[in-house]
């Protein structure tokens, strides 16, 4: 397990993480730290467990906006046409007749 030092809000926390999982890990805390800037920006000088949780809230916002951005999209996706898979069945039976036929053409060419 590999063990990474981020830096939030001007404080350094080590925190364990799986192997290769560093730079992971170092992204997901500059999220926070842009969050807990913003934060700042609004309002002022506050304390550390506010500012972190205020940025917790933020972030379960944009989630619980993404979860509901995924659910619209997928429900607008056509359903998949039941028939379009026999569709395409008979397509490539129908090439298979036709690649197999040409190859008796071309074997007819080639003994004329």
């Amino acid at each position: 397990m590999a063990q990474v030092t981020i830096r939030i809000n001007g404080y350094a926390y080590t925190v364990g993480c799986e192997d290769g999982q560093e730079t992971h890990l170092q992204a997901m805390a500059g999220e926070i730290d842009e969050r807990i800037a913003g934060i700042k920006a609004l309002g002022g000088q506050t304390g550390e467990v506010r500012l972190l949780m205020l940025a917790a809230l933020l972030m379960a916002d944009e989630v619980h906006d993404l979860k509901g951005e995924l659910a619209r999209l997928q429900s607008e996706r056509p359903a998949a046409d039941p028939g379009a898979a026999k569709t395409r069945a008979a397509t490539s039976r129908r090439l298979a007749r036709l690649a197999d036929r040409a190859e008796e053409i071309a074997a007819g060419l080639d003994r004329g």
